[in-house]
């Protein structure tokens, strides 16, 4: 079965790479070392190597508690970080400097990954969250790598699709050491799909070690004024085409309540920064991009966050926050990072890919899910115009983050078993 998949991703590779090219033309990041997406590429490192892979900054966000306690705990080793995106490069950097290496994932073309193995030679594969790529995961398996499956999630949706391939999941799994999985309903699924019972253990999920610094929220509150101390402020955050014209919509209500509100709206995707700029402006809005470093003035209407590595600080500048992906079929994206600063959150229903999390929020009060404009502005409304609830709601998030922590813990726990053999 695998040879069959090998096959198929040589035929698709010309595919492939006019994706990328075309993805460039957005994006140029995208057409910059190719290279290194076939592992031509100089050894970054040193002789004992951790490989930990992230495919984006969602990935990264998550993985950074682990990052930061294996530089910590273990001097000896070389930590190279993988991605698959340039934001997700970006975000490493950003965080990281020099501490770590990072690279590009190779596709998961035999050749590529021989050549990806002999220069960085890992000790250990982390992988994180759901990506299940067989040539690379084969591959540490015949070179006796052990291999984690971190923070693992699986949705029924993408189940669904993997049982389309069922054979091939389920050799891709049994190469896999351990699987940390986020949930039980995770686990079951994992295992459904092919991965050994024994081998697969709910360690909880490493969103919820996110701890905040304090010199943040000292930046929020420096922020705040530039945007105007006195006027409220919701953050509409990782929106995605289709999804800014209904926050717009929204907005347009909110402002005959509140006539000085500001919205701060954070695009998903660098490559459409202008593009929602464009249609604020069409709008007829006062618009501001952070990019231009000026404070807004009462004639701002919308502060466009098209920056990276920001997001958290939007956050904790603001008063209610709107968390994209959600109100269009995306799957929802990351609630815990306004949670855990005690900002209510208000979400759409399309959130397969945060069933735990959004299903704790809510239970707790913390979250308040909506299927329309009109939910959203409404609940957007309501917030802004009571200080009470707007800290009760917060309130709970942060302790629905607090209570959840440990799975960093866990995983290092595994991590360690496995270093010690």
């Amino acid at each position: 079965m695998r040879i069959l998949y090998t096959l198929l991703l040589y035929l698709l590779s010309p595919v492939v790479l006019l994706r990328l090219a075309w993805r460039g033309l957005r994006a140029p990041d995208y057409l910059r070392r190719w290279p290194e997406r076939f592992s031509f590429i100089e050894p970054p490192l040193g002789e004992r190597v951790i490989w930990v892979h992230a495919v984006s900054v969602g990935e990264v966000q998550a993985a950074e508690p682990l990052l930061r306690a294996l530089l910590e705990q273990h001097p000896e080793f070389s930590i190279l970080v993988t991605t698959v995106t340039p934001t997700g490069s970006a975000r490493v950097v950003e965080i990281f400097g020099n501490d770590v290496a990072h690279i590009y994932a190779p596709y998961d073309l035999p050749d590529a990954v021989v050549r990806f193995f002999e220069r960085v030679r890992p000790e250990l594969a982390i992988v994180m969250e759901t990506e299940l790529w067989p040539n690379l995961f084969h591959a540490c398996q015949s070179r006796q790598v052990p291999l984690l499956l971190v923070n693992a999630r699986l949705s029924e949706r993408s189940s669904r699709g993997y049982r389309r391939i069922s054979r091939l999941v389920g050799q891709t799994l049994a190469t896999v050491t351990q699987v940390a999985a986020q949930g039980e309903q995770d686990a079951e699924r994992f295992i459904a799909l092919g991965a050994d019972p024994g081998r697969v253990t709910v360690t909880g999920n490493l969103k919820f070690e996110q701890r905040i610094p304090p010199s943040l929220l000292e930046r929020a509150e420096v922020l705040r004024r530039e945007w105007g101390a006195s006027r409220p402020v919701w953050i509409a955050a990782s929106t995605h085409e289709g999804e800014d014209e209904l926050v717009l919509d929204a907005f347009r209500q909110v402002r005959k309540a509140f006539p000085d509100c500001l919205l701060v709206i954070v695009p998903r995707h660098p490559e459409r920064f202008e593009d929602v700029a464009e249609l604020c402006r069409q709008r007829g809005l006062g618009t501001r991009l952070r990019s231009e470093r000026q404070p807004c003035t009462m004639d701002t209407q919308v502060f466009v966050g098209d920056t990276m590595g920001e997001l958290l600080l939007f956050y904790a500048a603001s008063d209610v926050a709107f968390v994209g992906g959600s109100l269009v079929h995306h799957g929802g994206h990351n609630l815990l990072e306004p949670a855990a600063l005690g900002i209510p959150v208000v979400t759409g229903t399309q959130l397969f890919n945060f069933t735990e999390i959004s299903r704790l929020l809510i239970l707790a009060g913390a979250c308040e899910q909506v299927d329309s404009v009109t939910g959203l502005e409404r609940t957007v409304r309501e917030w802004l115009g009571d200080a009470n609830a707007r800290h009760r709601v917060g309130e709970q998030g942060r302790k629905v983050v607090e209570k959840n922590r440990g799975a960093l813990a866990a995983v290092l726990a595994m991590v360690n078993k496995q270093l010690e053999r």
